[in-house]
């Protein structure tokens, strides 16, 4: 067993993930702290071909030296807007045809694993702040809400690595023939 070279693994230049068909998903992250997660939420939107981030708020945007850092030159190749109202952003999206889902706890969700994207349809999940969440008056504009299933005492996961959770699986279903 060998590790990869760079030239082994083949990848594609910003102009082609440009000119790439992007998976028909959209993150939002509503007014999230940390500019590192929002550069390690960059990188998770390039590999995954995602259409494109949607920065609301005090969410921090390039080239903030923080989303730099963790982006590793994502923020060249992802798609991105700004919005100050991540219920403005909201509401844009499902003006564009996009199911809108909060990635939150709430006493009405679907699991994640239970989620099932239906073909020929555009998703935009939320991503909510590290402290607050999804902003609750966010929540009645959106289609749902999906829960990442936690076993722990803690019950929260850090948005960057929930970010990669949601998109993972969602990607998974929609390659796999589940869309």
């Amino acid at each position: 067993m060998e590790k990869l070279s760079m030239d082994a693994l083949g990848r594609i230049s910003v102009e082609d993930f440009r000119r790439q068909d992007k998976m028909p998903m959209v993150l939002v992250l509503d007014n999230i702290r940390s500019g590192l997660n929002t550069g390690s939420i960059f990188r998770t939107a390039d590999a995954f071909l995602l259409e494109k981030l949607v920065l609301c708020g005090i969410t921090a945007q390039p080239p903030h030296r923080e989303i730099l850092k963790t982006a590793l030159g994502s923020t060249e190749s992802v798609a991105w807007t700004y919005s100050e109202s991540t219920l403005e952003a909201v509401t844009a999206l499902k003006n564009e045809g996009y199911k809108v889902f909060a990635i939150e706890q709430t006493t009405t969700k679907t699991w994640l694993q239970d989620f099932a994207p239906m073909p020929q349809e555009k998703y935009a999940f939320i991503l909510g702040n590290e402290v607050d969440g999804v902003d609750a008056d966010t929540l009645p504009f959106c289609d749902g809400t999906i829960e990442i299933p936690q076993y722990g005492t803690k019950h929260s996961l850090n948005v960057a690595v929930a970010a990669g959770i949601v998109v993972w699986e969602v990607v998974r279903k929609m390659v796999n023939g589940s869309i």
